[in-house]
């Protein structure tokens, strides 16, 4: 039993999901404090370890069979975690990315309790859909944008924010259309 405990929340891929999610305040801090070119270089570096440890935890997990329910969620939730942060950071620069905060934390507070929701009533459905893939997609190439290029005009940062934030907007909707769906049966999970 000890065995199967320590598979499930301390398998290396898990232990790569805590550790992306413990550099998240080191990122933060030093990139809303940063001062000098060398300190945004090593808050990218921080970054960087992050996305290679997220996407080295899941072929671990694939290739040495140490996928477990735990990291299933894990993952995803470190996901969110960094993409929060990522949008917190560039709201310390761009007074509109405060906007874009409000609508990430709407959408997932309402995706996390819509996953619960069904879960219990055992409707849970598997993967995201295209609408979420997309927003996600255009979330991540404007916080690249945003984050490496920090000294853009306020208008063309205005202009990217609002793009973020109309794809998030048109995936919430949708996600609700599409739990309304699965609620009355007439989509698939």
């Amino acid at each position: 039993m000890k065995k199967n405990w320590l598979r499930e929340y301390f398998s290396i891929p898990n232990l790569m999901g805590y550790f992306r999610i413990l550099m998240l305040p080191v990122f933060l801090t030093l990139y809303v404090r940063a001062d000098s070119r060398e300190t945004y270089i090593i808050a990218f570096v921080i970054l960087a370890v992050s996305f290679l440890t997220d996407f080295l935890d899941g072929k671990i997990a694939r290739r040495f069979n140490m996928i477990t329910d735990f990291g299933k969620a894990l993952d995803p939730t470190a996901d969110k975690l960094t993409q929060g942060t990522l949008i917190l950071a560039v709201a310390f620069h761009y007074p509109l990315m405060w906007f874009l905060v409000a609508v990430f934390l709407l959408k997932e507070g309402y995706m996390a309790f819509m996953g619960l929701y069904l879960k219990k009533k055992k409707q849970v459905w598997n993967g995201a859909q295209w609408y979420g893939k997309v927003c996600t997609m255009i979330l991540d190439v404007g916080l690249f944008v945003l984050l490496l290029f920090i000294h853009l005009p306020m208008w063309a940062a205005d202009v990217i924010i609002l793009v973020m934030a109309l794809f998030m907007l048109f995936s919430l909707i949708k996600y609700i259309l599409f739990h309304i769906g699965i609620m009355r049966g007439t989509n698939k999970k």
